[in-house]
């Protein structure tokens, strides 16, 4: 598919510096792209390769003065990342417009409600009660349970796994192999050693605009819900045990665990591979850093912690430029410890 400048600086609202019917067929990085290619550039480490590029069109900040002249055609606007995400919606956008009706083999319940232009891939389940959303595209090797909503515009990748009375906003993106709505992990412990299982009997709710990646699992509650707010990004091979709660906005990267009934509050960002305890909240704004296992909960806003088990910050640096130096603190305090001693005797033979 083939766009031109001027196309492209009506999606993302840019001004043009060049040939307004230069074309395009698809995109790469600045360093590496060719003609007939779209590149960006937004990090100043990089704008050597804008006299040096083979792109035909590139998208830069309104603020960037330029060293030399160049062929290629410009598309100024205030921010080049954002307007470069902005044209990339809008290219995968035109494609899944293309992705319509319901592949074969598949099973669509006859109760299951299914608004238009909405896609089904092959080797997938539509369960009883199902209710699908406009624009709605569902890849191949999908399983929707009884009773599941999706909303408008929501994409779910191959091989997602949603139980039953799930319900999924609009503009959602769960991507492959992520499991909705299994069981928390819920157990009485007995008299005689053994574990009672505890039905849970809640669902978990997506948020409209919410981003899940490949591989996660969130559990459902075991009564109310589970839920991940507007707009909230998770990356890959997350867990979210039962009836916690994401806030707004906040973002998760890979591997983190968070234990049952948490409550994480909005625009928090939490680093690869932090652990977090159940019952406890985490404060609007707060970060947690790789790795990091959170064991109590962060009532301050916009505090940061690091560490197993997390400690504050900048607490924690200072105490690591003192371990750092222990060795040279040892040999400084036997220095003195001599000197003391030559002292005393010293004294002593006066």
């Amino acid at each position: 598919m083939e766009f031109s400048a001027s196309q492209i600086a009506l999606i993302i609202k840019g001004s043009l510096e060049g040939n307004p019917n230069a074309t395009v067929n698809s995109f790469n990085k600045i360093e590496e792209a060719v003609a007939g290619q779209l590149a960006f550039l937004a990090n100043p480490k990089y704008e050597d390769y804008l006299y040096s590029t083979g792109a035909s069109i590139i998208i830069i900040n309104e603020s960037l003065e330029l060293r030399q002249s160049i062929d290629a055609t410009l598309i100024r606007v205030p921010d080049a990342y954002s307007a470069f995400a902005t044209l990339l919606q809008a290219y995968e956008q035109i494609m899944e417009q293309k992705m319509v009706g319901i592949q074969e083999p598949s099973f669509v319940a006859k109760s299951a409600t299914i608004a238009e232009n909405v896609f089904v891939g092959a080797f997938t389940y539509i369960g009883e009660n199902v209710k699908l959303g406009k624009n709605v595209k569902i890849h191949p090797h999908c399983y929707i349970g009884n009773g599941v909503v999706i909303g408008d515009n929501s994409v779910i990748n191959p091989g997602v796994k949603i139980y039953h009375n799930c319900v999924i906003g609009n503009k959602v993106i769960i991507h492959a192999g992520t499991v909705l709505g299994g069981d928390g992990f819920g157990f009485a412990p007995q008299p005689d050693g053994t574990y009672k299982k505890v039905p849970q009997i809640g669902n978990v709710v997506v948020e409209d605009e919410v981003e899940i990646g490949s591989n996660c699992t969130i559990d459902r509650a075991t009564m109310g819900s589970t839920i991940i707010h507007h707009g909230a990004k998770l990356d890959n091979l997350i867990q979210i045990a039962h009836n916690v709660e994401i806030g707004t906005y906040t973002v998760i990267a890979a591997q983190t665990g968070i234990s049952g009934s948490t409550k994480i509050g909005s625009r928090v960002m939490i680093g690869g591979q932090a652990g977090i305890v159940g019952h406890i909240t985490i404060a609007d704004g707060s970060r947690i850093n790789a790795q990091s296992g959170v064991s109590k909960s962060m009532k301050q806003p916009n505090s940061v912690v690091t560490g197993s088990p997390a400690f504050d910050y900048t607490s924690t640096l200072r105490s690591q430029a003192i371990f750092r130096n222990l060795p040279d603190l040892e040999k400084r305090i036997a220095e003195l410890e001599f000197l003391i001693k030559q002292l005393m005797a010293e004294k002593e033979s006066i």
